[in-house]
């Protein structure tokens, strides 16, 4: 009997609603808390902010609840130096609230690549296919005296090239090729030339009928 009296005591059944209640709370609270940190609901449409400067980028996109963070860099010689080239995520995209928006911006000159050892090195299409592989532009072939498609030397925007220079990647580069034949090739033709040669001298005369 005084057991039941005991668990039917109102204080008891007051510590229990307590501890009930303290539960509820907290449950809800890891739940709210959660909603705050994923923005749960809150879908913001990322607006274009390329070609502008990313200073003012930044700018919009905080009005936006987004945040600005340069990644990386470019050159465009039309567009002026600090703005911004190229955007991720891009534009027209649906993200959450406090998404960082990662921008490439515009620097002030055009990056270089290293010219490799091609000169005197390989023939042309061994060449074409380095270059190109490396991200050099290449432009119109020059012909110049020396072995037939073997690569005399390298020019661009006029001057002579060294393996180990540093050439803008967006001027083209212009490769020397020889347009003469092989050791090789001149022996087979000279020696065709001598056959064909000797077969056009030699001139038959008709028969004569007695």
């Amino acid at each position: 009997m005084d057991f039941r009296k005991k668990i039917l005591a109102p204080v008891v059944w007051g510590n229990l609603l307590g501890m009930f209640v303290f539960v509820v709370l907290m449950v809800a609270g890891v739940w709210y808390g959660t909603m705050i940190y994923t923005h749960h609901g809150e879908i913001i449409q990322v607006p274009d902010v390329t070609k502008i400067h990313h200073s003012d980028a930044a700018v919009m996109l905080e009005q936006y609840g987004l945040a600005a963070e340069v990644s990386d860099s470019g050159y465009n010689r039309n567009l002026a130096t600090g703005s911004v080239l190229m955007q991720h995520p891009k534009a027209g995209t649906k993200v959450k609230s406090g998404r960082k928006i990662y921008l490439t911006i515009n620097s002030n000159s055009s990056p270089t690549l290293t010219m490799p050892n091609i000169a005197d090195n390989c023939d042309v299409y061994e060449a074409e296919i380095r270059l190109r592989a490396m991200g050099f532009k290449i432009g119109p072939k020059e012909y110049v005296e020396g072995d037939k498609d073997w690569v005399i030397g390298v020019k661009c925007r006029g001057a002579m090239v060294n393996a180990g220079d540093k050439v803008p990647a967006e001027a083209p580069i212009v490769l020397m090729v020889g347009n003469s034949l092989t050791e090789d090739e001149q022996w087979t033709k000279d020696l065709t030339d001598s056959i064909g040669g000797t077969e056009d001298a030699y001139e038959f005369e008709p028969e004569t009928e007695w």
